[in-house]
């Protein structure tokens, strides 16, 4: 361990939203020997759903900075960020345009601003995104931020409604030179077909090609489970994360994405799936990792009365379009280790680790907390997990990834929530070896 420290506490919003609402994405960035993190504040006295506004830090050599914060833009979700090793700091920030609380929202502008790493609080470049049309941009975005850091590219998509995603891209010249729509996959199984919205994705960009994979992410599909859950919720509403989707394209410019692939399902036993990250290694292999969940306890009894929990951290790795490899890297039937926040940390020699996330209890009865990484040797086995030396273990977070522009390294560093400490973002950074 080298750092372990608090960088802003915050007030719940309560807009639906959260500091780590943007988890696909990444708020901390490395340019060079600076790191930046993006924040959320709260703003008193004023009505959700817009009732925050950005903030963005820097490290300094004895604790973090707050640098700027946006002086007149209102928001409901956290800003991701991306960066390059020139020193361009970038924030994708989605302002409302409305001047009033909006309880149900209302539309929104999204902008892009680039800091210089060298003087962050300078005032931003705000740069407007070239879209394809006039999409009808809201405050639930669901937006997605992917740099090319060697590249100097960027890719943004931002969702619109239970359709599609547009998506724009930037060029190495700052031209935003393409722009497109990618539409969902289609549940033709459900009770009323539909087209299966994709949310919380990671992205990756690297010489313009995109590879996208996110969860499912809409109204329970089935009446039979939707009924039931009203019953015991009392809402009309109850959202599916069960399906996993992948797809890429070759060429962002060309605006063509390949067909869905389904990399995993819990939708037979109305299960869970959280994306876990995205790694494109230089053979040109895609690394996909996940956590998984087999049933909805609320509902076994009296839809599939015979069928087996587990817990899982999985792990994918699909060429060409094709899963060539999948396995288990932690299972658990009985609960005893639960997984969460699976996140991949790619260093310069190209070795590969999984950071991850367990609690639960041991067979001695005691509570199980922590934070473990494991190497996934160049043949796709696993090494054996090791705990991180953390005092308070996060639960869910940010890293400072290669697909928002940060560099390989074998320094680890997180930004997100520690166990025991409420409303606290905090970071903290270590050596693999």
């Amino acid at each position: 361990m080298e750092v372990e420290e608090e960088v802003y506490r915050y007030q719940s919003a309560n807009n639906g939203a959260g500091p780590l609402w943007c988890h696909g994405s990444t708020c901390l960035v490395r340019i060079g020997d600076r790191v930046f993190a993006s924040g959320i504040e709260t703003l008193p006295g004023i009505l959700p759903l817009n009732n925050c506004r950005w903030t963005l830090f820097e490290r300094a050599p004895h604790g973090w900075q707050l640098k700027q914060a946006d002086e007149k833009g209102r928001t409901r979700e956290p800003s991701p960020l991306a960066g390059f090793p020139d020193g361009n700091l970038f924030l994708y920030a989605n302002p409302t345009l409305a001047r009033t609380a909006e309880p149900h929202g209302g539309p929104a502008r999204p902008e892009v601003l680039r800091f210089l790493a060298a003087d962050a609080a300078e005032s931003p470049k705000r740069i407007s995104p070239g879209w394809s049309g006039a999409p009808a941009f809201s405050e639930h975005s669901y937006r997605s931020f992917a740099a090319d850091g060697p590249g100097r590219e960027l890719v943004l998509f931002q969702n619109i409604g239970y359709t599609h995603a547009e998506w724009t891209f930037r060029d190495a010249a700052g031209k935003w030179s393409a722009q497109g729509k990618l539409t969902w996959p289609w549940g033709a199984e459900y009770d009323q077909p539909q087209p299966i919205r994709v949310c919380y994705p990671n992205v990756a960009l690297q010489n313009r090609a995109v590879y996208f994979c996110g969860v499912s992410d809409i109204v329970e599909p089935y009446q039979s489970w939707r009924q039931y859950k009203r019953q015991l919720t009392g809402r009309e509403w109850d959202y599916d994360f069960r399906r996993l989707f992948y797809t890429w394209t070759a060429d962002i410019t060309t605006g063509t994405f390949h067909p869905w692939i389904e990399i995993a399902s819990r939708d037979k036993t109305c299960g869970s799936i959280s994306p876990g990250d995205l790694y494109l290694a230089p053979d040109g292999a895609v690394h996909l990792v996940w956590t998984e969940r087999a049933i909805d306890e609320r509902l076994r009894a009296k839809f599939f009365p015979n069928a087996l929990q587990s817990y899982e951290l999985n792990y994918a790795v699909i060429r060409d379009g094709h899963l060539i490899q999948r396995r288990s890297l932690l299972e658990s039937s009985d609960g005893s280790e639960v997984p969460a926040s699976a996140r991949f940390q790619v260093t310069s020699e190209n070795r590969l680790f999984v950071l991850y996330y367990v609690q639960g209890g041991n067979a001695s009865g005691q509570s199980i907390s922590e934070d473990r990484v494991l190497e996934i040797y160049p043949d796709g086995t696993p090494s054996r997990a090791v705990r991180l030396p953390l005092k308070r273990p996060f639960t869910s977070y940010f890293t400072a990834t290669v697909r928002s522009g940060s560099p390989p390294s074998r320094i680890v560093e997180m930004l997100g929530e520690r166990s025991g400490l409420p409303n606290t973002i905090s970071y903290a950074r270590l050596k693999l070896w």
